[in-house]
């Protein structure tokens, strides 16, 4: 049997760049349609196997086993990313976009593995994240490994992983067009026909994948039926993206916060954190079964995936409690469960809780509606599976912030095109109102917290924008320093082969606190046996914080003459997060409008 290298070189001699390219992408859809597959069953059968185990021993034991099975999930999750695994934590987006734009769309092998096993793990046990975002990932991590194995030119192992992205979102969606434009909203920013090509036929072949095996039908059944008239509609659809876009924003605001928080106060016992996250989800979980359980209708839906309960909640058989129930207890086990570590992605716990928020509107309305005797009204059914699917779009606008791909997936996922025009109002609105809280989507601000900046923020385009965008951005974070109360030749010693390289250094206290900065020019003026302390006498540091926009930064540079300024934390200006110089702003904002 000849080898992968004789096959590749043989690929190599007989077909031309494009044609390779061809090959190259009809592998990938079929790759990833049967790896999206396989990821879901894991899934799926996992979690069903220990829900149905749980069920069968009653009583104690059942809280026993779903309490203690996504414990054990985050464990295995957050010693295999301590020890061996260290990009399978999150959704795996953010890592997707860093491979991109910073390693050449390089992802190894094993990144993909990983992923899938311990994806598998934490969802199948029983914690609530989602699986397309890991997906993603895993699809992006096969992609690279076939682009490195037909193709040597850089670019073209580059270009193989918007392809793999999309295979992956279409497979396990079951949405192939809402795939194309994640990929060019996410990842590209712009549009190309050069870029489409290949990005389609993966697409229709993984989704083809996806449908011969898991079936034609939608991902989740909608049961609307009835053609709604559009004017009563879009009285609906504004005010669902107010509440939507507000929902979202606290969302992503509180996964923000909590994850930060998690990575200062437990750094040394990183790898406990995701277990702390699952045995979260599973008191929450067992406290929405119980709760949910006194009104008639015991949810598991908290666990895992949920979109069990999506669906009866489009057919109106969820009362208003446990509509209640659902949505705070899976609002803060999604939190909890992301910010700890865990390793799955918000896709699916974002349509959740956007479909629990519709669910009560509907509720809403059903009531005003035996009140006020509307006209031209549907039934009840109608009324509130019709805000559940306007809940779910608006809610993927606002966390997700792909406004285009949050109005065509939730039709391909629903089956039902009947209420598009105040979707697209909602949608719009929804994702208005959470950029204009906060302008850094989710993924990029997720990258800029463990320190990561991208060559190319694909989100903000134009001089405009960029000026806009938060030191945090651009900043460097691995930052030479120097050490107080020790001579100006001591500390050029300690930097050994690094050497005097830098235009300043940052000088810190015994403490670790920040206490001056000083330029290379006063080291090489200085008395070597001068202490360094004695540069920064009469000092006023200047210094901004990590949400200072690039324009305001720059502006007091200039107007300080300054040529760098140290990044200190908004609670601790002792506290030295990174430097940003002219030269960085400079730089970027030339790229930025190339």
């Amino acid at each position: 049997m000849p080898s992968k290298g004789v096959i590749a070189e043989w690929i190599k001699s007989r077909l031309d760049d494009s044609q390779r390219f061809l090959l190259l992408c009809i592998l990938i859809g079929l790759s990833c349609g049967i790896a999206a597959v396989l990821f879901h069953w894991s899934i799926h059968y996992l979690f069903h196997s220990v829900w149905d185990w749980a069920t069968a021993l009653g009583g104690w034991k059942f809280y026993g086993v779903m309490l203690g099975a996504p414990t054990l999930g985050g464990l295995l999750v957050g010693i295999s990313v301590k020890t061996f695994a260290p990009d399978s934590a999150g959704s795996g987006i953010p890592q997707t976009k860093a491979a991109y734009y910073n390693h050449g769309g390089y992802i190894s092998s094993a990144t993909g593995f990983w992923r899938f096993v311990l994806g598998s793990l934490y969802c199948g046990l029983g914690n609530s994240l989602g699986r397309e975002g890991p997906t993603v990932h895993l699809s992006s991590a096969i992609s690279s490994r076939l682009g490195r194995w037909i193709f040597k030119d850089p670019n073209r192992i580059q270009s193989a992983l918007p392809v793999g992205m999309a295979a992956g979102i279409a497979a396990a969606f079951n949405a192939p067009l809402s795939a194309i434009t994640f990929v060019f909203e996410e990842l590209l920013d712009n549009f190309s026909m050069k870029a489409l090509g290949g990005i389609v036929v993966a697409v229709v072949i993984a989704a083809a994948v996806s449908r011969s095996l898991l079936g034609e039908d939608p991902i989740l059944a909608s049961h609307l039926n009835k053609e709604f008239i559009t004017s009563p509609w879009m009285f609906v659809g504004i005010p669902m993206g107010l509440m939507a876009g507000l929902l979202g924003h606290f969302f992503v605001s509180c996964v923000l916060t909590l994850r930060l928080k998690f990575k200062e106060k437990m750094a040394k016992m990183s790898w406990l954190t995701p277990a702390v996250g699952g045995l979260s989800c599973g008191l929450l979980g067992v406290l929405a079964y119980q709760v949910s359980g006194n009104f008639g209708d015991p949810q598991n839906s908290v666990f895992s995936i949920g979109y069990e309960s999506l669906e009866l909640a489009f057919e109106d058989s969820l009362v208003w409690q446990v509509l209640a129930v659902l949505l705070i207890c899976k609002f803060i086990a999604v939190v909890v469960n992301y910010a700890t570590g865990g390793s799955g992605g918000l896709f699916s716990p974002t349509l959740f809780l956007g479909g629990m928020l519709g669910g009560l509107i509907g509720m809403l309305l059903v009531g005003l509606e035996g009140w006020m005797h509307f006209s031209n009204w549907p039934g009840t059914h109608q009324v509130v599976g019709g805000c559940v699917l306007l809940g779910m779009g608006a809610m993927f606008s606002a966390v997700v912030r792909c406004p285009f791909t949050s109005l065509i997936i939730i039709f391909e996922m629903t089956g039902n095109y009947s209420l598009i025009l105040p979707l697209m109002a909602g949608n719009m609105l929804a994702w208005s109102i959470a950029k204009k809280f906060r302008p850094i989507a989710l993924y990029d601000a997720l990258l800029l917290q463990d320190g990561v900046n991208l060559k190319k923020f694909s989100a903000f385009r134009g001089s405009q924008d960029y000026r806009n965008l938060p030191v945090a951005a651009i900043m460097s974070h691995e930052v030479l320093s120097m050490q107080s109360g020790v001579t100006v030749e001591e500390n050029i010693k300690s930097l050994g082969a690094r050497g005097m390289v830098y235009h300043a250094y940052p000088i810190m206290d015994a403490h670790g606190d920040l206490i001056g900065i000083v330029t290379r020019h006063e080291l090489e003026e200085s008395v070597s046996e001068a202490l360094l302390d004695n540069l920064i006498l009469d000092q006023i540091l200047l210094s901004v914080q990590p949400d200072t926009s690039i324009r305001d930064a720059a502006n007091r540079m200039i107007a300080n003459n300054y040529q760098q300024v140290t990044v200190v934390s908004a609670t601790n200006s002792q506290k030295l997060l990174g430097l940003i110089t002219l030269n960085d702003i400079a730089r970027q904002q030339n790229a930025s409008e190339l």
